[in-house]
């Protein structure tokens, strides 16, 4: 189907331009949040109609979402989530959470800002674009840890999951050791009274 958009749309176009997508594309997402129109002669006259305003109330927006982003660039928020012990978690970070932590920090931002390119399902820290208008996106980091203590040991740098598996592998040789420093003693000890059965023979 062939649009006119009405926003800039990422790896689309911007103002104005005429492109086609997929009928799925346009009828689901870009008419019905008024993002585009049908690129037909009637619509393309109202949008020429328009431009000017359109384009006007696309900088406001934009300069206001400009301001916003000092508020909201560079935030770093912490979810305190269950895992098992290689690090994935029981369920997932869903956009909610993100949001409600961001907000909860003086961020004012909604759902439809939060661009999470997959879900987030294992604890460690990631980096999550807001885009406050189509033309303005900063990222936030997102600490996810199973504690506090954690959260603040990754965001110094350190892979928890790794220096956990570390501590167990440092662990198991520890055992092993002592493990086999016992039997060599277990071994030295009966060593002498088989010398003995040996000599009576």
């Amino acid at each position: 189907m062939d649009i006119i958009l009405l926003e800039r749309i990422e790896k689309l176009g911007t103002i104005g331009d005429v492109v086609t997508v997929k009928d799925g594309y346009a009828r689901n997402f870009l008419l019905p949040n008024k993002k585009a129109l049908r690129a037909n002669e009637a619509n393309k006259k109202v949008f020429e109609a328009n431009r000017a305003k359109i384009e006007a109330d696309n900088a406001t927006r934009r300069g206001e979402a400009e301001v916003h982003s000092k508020d909201v660039e560079g935030k770093s928020v912490v979810l305190i989530r269950a895992s098992s012990n290689a690090g994935q978690l029981y369920g997932s970070v869903s956009v909610r959470d993100i949001v409600d932590a961001l907000n909860a920090d003086g961020a004012k931002v909604t759902k439809a800002m939060i661009v999470l390119e997959r879900p987030i399902k294992t604890i460690g820290l990631f980096d999550v674009k807001v885009a406050l208008h189509p033309e303005v996106a900063v990222n936030v980091k997102v600490n996810v840890a199973r504690s506090p203590d954690e959260a603040e040991q990754q965001a110094a740098g350190v892979d928890v999951i790794a220096a956990m598996f570390e501590d167990e592998a440092a662990e198991a040789a520890a055992a092993a050791g002592e493990f086999e420093a016992g039997n060599g003693e277990e071994i030295e000890a009966e060593a002498p009274a088989a010398a003995v059965e040996a000599d009576e023979a």
